[in-house]
């Protein structure tokens, strides 16, 4: 044989043994991960997440991929990044935070989505039940809605001289009429009034904060949504500035000083979620799988922003706090 032919015979075997290997190799799955918004405050929420996941068996960067997007808090963003997963042919997507949700299921896609929404998806349209949520979708949610009254309640238990309760609300998010309706209806049951006020940027809350004085309210609820959960240390700062009660639905609040925050565990949802995108990759089927609601709620309370404000939590309500920050 001639020494350039055993060359070429040798190189060939050399390069085709790898080759060979990574053809046996089985193609990692690939899981959307879409957000409305910022990685860097949401890295708790990832976590659970991928917790989700391994509990199915799937360890990201192992034997999954996982592809974040964060919209940075930009609705208009979500169209293209929904449609660039989609274009991608991802096995899975996880629209999590309902703008996400609604982008991703407006695709058309028949990819699975595993979405997770604090509001109810049949209203959202996501679903037509939850029991039978459709061909390629299936979720979590938290279902907030219906604890508006209860957070309400609480406010009113706590000051019960006040006629008048301030909410906030970020009307760029698509569960604000549905959760104003919500609160209107639970504040009649209460012989309350609710005064709604729109904030979306941070001279908003500056803005609602100076009307809340002049209509002298006698207390605060901040309602959902992604721009108002990045805001809590300035809430928070200016609700205590004012010596407002106020009662949050995120457990970020109260760390940051608020009085009061009760809802529903959004690292219990996010994990949730993770089990069943794992479990789609397992090869069940979204139509086979109901919308899971969320059954872990956390009652957090600040007794040293209570103090401040001069008030006395029942004992009852503290023996039923999650966590009690002194």
């Amino acid at each position: 044989m001639r020494r350039r032919e055993f060359l070429l015979l040798l190189g060939a075997a050399a390069g085709g043994r790898p080759l060979a290997a990574r053809a046996q190799q089985p193609t990692m799955p690939v899981v959307g991960f879409l957000n409305v918004g910022k990685s860097d405050t949401n890295a708790f929420l990832q976590a659970a997440f991928r917790g989700g996941l391994s509990e199915t068996g799937y360890i990201d960067g192992q034997n999954v991929a996982v592809e974040y997007r964060w919209a940075e808090g930009r609705f208009d963003r979500l169209p293209g990044i929904a449609a660039d997963l989609v274009h991608r042919q991802v096995a899975v997507i996880a629209a999590t935070s309902t703008p996400a949700a609604l982008a991703v299921k407006a695709t058309g896609t028949t990819i699975p989505i595993v979405f997770e929404t604090a509001g109810d998806p049949i209203k959202l349209g996501l679903v037509a039940s939850l029991n039978r949520p459709g061909d390629n979708i299936t979720g979590v949610t938290q279902l907030s809605s219906e604890l508006i009254s209860k957070r309400l309640g609480l406010l009113h238990d706590l000051i019960p001289t006040a006629k008048l309760i301030g909410l906030f609300v970020d009307q760029a998010d698509p569960r604000t009429e549905a959760q104003t309706q919500d609160m209107q209806e639970a504040a009649r049951g209460l012989g309350l009034q609710i005064h709604v006020l729109n904030v979306s940027t941070e001279r908003d809350i500056e803005r609602a904060f100076g009307t809340l004085l002049q209509v002298r309210a006698g207390g605060l609820l901040v309602g959902t949504g992604e721009f108002l959960r990045r805001r809590a240390e300035q809430i928070v700062e200016l609700a205590m500035r004012q010596s407002l009660p106020a009662i949050y639905q995120y457990r970020e609040f109260a760390k940051a000083g608020g009085l009061i925050s009760y809802g529903t565990s959004l690292t219990d949802s996010y994990r949730q979620a993770g089990v069943y995108a794992g479990r789609i990759l397992k090869g069940e089927k979204p139509s086979d799988l109901p919308v899971l609601q969320a059954t872990k709620f956390e009652l957090v309370i600040n007794l040293k922003t209570a103090k401040a404000l001069g008030l006395t939590i029942p004992s009852g309500v503290i023996a039923i706090a999650d966590e009690v920050i002194e």
